[in-house]
């Protein structure tokens, strides 16, 4: 009998499921918040835009966006439009708004010409808040 006191009962090993729970909701949830969603872009132009290393977040809260291909196309909102036209354009979204902002979006191997050519549009229809696209 007195082996019977000394006899240990081996406890059986539990797994803790909670602790293991709670690491992968963090890791689930931090994957989601770090994550990051990438905006098609316009089907009717074909800009590869350029890369650069410190540009910030690609955020745009304007109606206007303003397209220059490689070969010097332009559009605006994703129509054709010419020179001409563009500053037509642009005055009338001026009538709306001064501060409206203007988004343009050149091809990595666009000449510079073209892209002050839309930079001098826009100053001259008054619309001096404008920004370049990158990736």
């Amino acid at each position: 009998m007195s082996e019977a006191l000394y006899q240990r009962r081996r406890r059986r090993r539990e797994l803790a499921l909670v602790p293991l729970i709670d690491v992968l909701v963090m890791l689930v949830f931090f994957a989601f918040v770090t994550m990051q969603f990438r905006v098609k872009p316009s089907p009717t132009l074909n800009i590869r835009l350029p890369k650069v290393e410190t540009a910030g977040k690609n955020e745009f809260k304007g109606p206007i966006t303003v397209g220059i291909t490689k070969d010097g196309a332009l559009s605006f909102n994703g129509k054709a439009a010419t020179a001409a036209q563009l500053d037509s354009l642009l005055a009338q979204a001026r009538e709306v708004d001064k501060d409206m902002p203007v988004l343009i979006r050149a091809d990595e191997n666009t000449p510079l010409k073209n892209i002050t050519l839309v930079m001098d549009a826009c100053r001259k229809a008054g619309l001096n808040k404008f920004s370049l696209q990158s990736r």
